[in-house]
């Protein structure tokens, strides 16, 4: 997907994909949900979302909700959130380097 916000284009095809995560749902599930955090080139980071009607990626079709996709825009700090939340630890230290222990 590609996206242009801000003046600048945001692409999952040329960007970093940093880690994965969904709520295990079954794509056919209108609660389904799955996102990716990626690096652009240049060190920005966003989020691709993509789920069914009734996930926060739904989009209107007429009078009807259906499945949907989207880019969000994050800082470092937000990213280095959502992946503390969604990757385990190996897959956090290889996105963002190797963190102090405990």
């Amino acid at each position: 997907m590609r996206k242009i916000i801000d003046g600048k284009i945001y692409n999952t095809e040329t960007a970093e994909c940093l880690g994965f995560w969904s709520n295990h749902l079954s794509i056919t599930d209108f609660h389904y949900c799955k996102e990716a955090l990626y690096r652009t080139r240049k060190g920005r980071y966003f989020i691709y979302g993509e789920g069914g009607a009734m996930s926060c990626y739904a989009e209107q079709c007429g009078d009807m909700w259906g499945d949907g996709a989207d880019i969000h825009v994050v800082s470092e700090k937000e990213a280095r959130e959502w992946a503390e939340r969604h990757l385990d630890a190996d897959e956090y230290e290889n996105a963002f380097g190797e963190v102090e222990e405990a």
